[in-house]
C-alpha cells in the first residue's frame, strides 16, 4: 500500500532558559563570543505548516496567548525558514505557518529561535527532505544563534554566538517557576548596556562553569540553583529595575537559585520540588511585581512532530 504524502504536519517545541550565560568582549563585528548552559523546559509553541493550493503563496498565522509583537510577516523567523529551506529545495512558497504560541515574545527563553526550528522540522516531515540533525542544525545557524538548540533540546552548551552546541550530561528534573513580564525587553538593547556597564573593564574569555556541569551530572538542584550566573542579568536590572523586586520575592520564599534568563526580562527560580515551586507561584502572584506567572520543568526534547495530516 503506497503511503500518501503528507498535507499539514504540526511540531511541539519548547522555550528555554540560560542556566549559564558569560559574554565575552564586544568583537570588531560588534558581536560578543558567548559561552551559555541551555535547558529546554515545558512550556510550548505548537508550529502547523501545510501546503496551500499551487500559485497561493505564503501565509502566516499567530494564535495564543502571547501574540503581541510577534510579526505576521517575512521578518517572523519562522518564516525565514520557512523560506530559506523552500528556496534551498526548490520546494516553492505556497505554505501555510500556523504558530500556536505560549512560550512568552521578547522573554528571554527563544519563542522566535524555537518557531524557526520547528518551522524547519515541520517542512523536513511534510516533503520527506530526511534531513539529518546536522543539516538542520546548519540552517538553523543561519537563522539566529539559539535556533540549533531548539532543535535538540535536552541540556546543552553553546560556545561562539551559541550556536556551536554540545548536549551536556545532565541527570534528573528540574522544577522552574517563571515570571514572566507583560512587556520584553530588546536582546541588543540588553547587549548595549552589558557594554555601557562595562566600559573600561577587562572583559576575560569566557568559559564553561565546572560547578554548574559537575551539578548537573550528579543531579543536584541545590548546588545547580547556587552555580546559576548570567552576565546580562546586571544590564536587564538596569534596563528593567522591578526585576529586582522579583528576584528579591525568589530569594525570600527559598528558591535554590535565580538568575534572569536570556536578556531577559523572564526571571526563572529553581525550587527543590513542585509543593515548593507552587508556593512560591502563589507568592509572586500575590506580589504585584509580576505580569504572570508559569511552572515548569525540565530538560525536555527539542522540535517534534507531534501529528501528521
Amino acid at each position: 500500500m503506497t503511503r500518501q504524502a503528507a498535507s499539514s504536519v504540526v511540531v511541539r517545541v519548547p522555550g528555554k532558559i540560560n542556566l549559564q550565560l558569560s559574554v565575552g568582549p564586544k568583537e570588531a563585528d560588534g558581536f560578543h563570543g558567548v559561552v551559555t548552559v541551555f535547558q529546554a523546559i515545558s512550556i510550548y509553541d505548537d508550529v502547523t505548516v501545510t501546503k496551500r493550493e499551487p500559485g497561493t503563496g505564503f501565509l502566516i498565522e499567530i494564535l495564543g496567548d502571547h501574540t503581541h509583537g510577534v510579526p505576521a510577516d517575512d521578518t517572523n523567523l519562522a518564516a525565514r525558514a520557512a523560506r530559506l529551506i523552500c528556496h534551498k529545495y526548490e520546494l516553492g512558497d505556497d505554505l501555510g505557518i500556523q504558530i500556536r504560541k505560549t512560550i512568552p515574545v521578547a522573554g528571554g527563553m527563544a519563542g522566535g529561535s524555537a518557531d524557526a526550528a520547528a518551522t524547519i522540522v515541520a517542512i523536513d516531515a511534510l516533503f520527506a527532505l530526511g534531513l539529518t540533525r546536522e543539516e538542520m542544525q546548519k540552517i538553523g545557524s543561519l537563522l539566529g544563534s539559539d535556533v540549533p538548540f531548539m532543535l535538540s533540546g535536552g541540556t546543552a552548551v553553546g560556545r561562539g554566538r551559541g550556536d556551536e552546541v554540545t548536549a551536556a550530561l545532565s541527570r534528573g528534573a528540574y522544577h522552574w517557576v517563571l515570571a514572566v513580564s507583560s512587556v520584553g525587553l530588546s536582546t541588543p538593547s540588553v547587549y548595549g548596556e552589558c557594554d555601557r556597564l562595562r566600559a573600561g573593564m577587562q572583559i576575560a574569555t569566557p568559559h564553561v562553569s565546572d560547578q554548574l556541569l559537575q551539578s548537573l551530572l550528579a543531579a543536584d538542584a541545590v548546588t545547580l540553583g547556587k552555580s546559576l550566573v548570567n552576565d546580562l542579568q546586571p544590564a536587564a536590572c538596569s534596563l528593567r529595575p522591578a526585576l529586582r523586586l522579583i528576584l528579591d520575592v525568589g530569594q525570600e520564599y527559598g528558591a535554590l537559585g535565580s538568575i534572569v534568563s536570556g536578556s531577559g526580562p523572564t526571571v526563572a527560580f529553581l525550587v527543590s520540588d513542585e509543593e515548593h515551586g507552587l508556593d512560591l507561584a502563589v507568592a509572586l502572584t500575590s506580589s504585584g511585581v509580576v505580569g504572570s506567572v508559569v511552572r515548569a520543568s525540565g530538560p525536555v526534547h527539542g522540535a517534534k512532530v507531534i501529528e501528521v495530516h
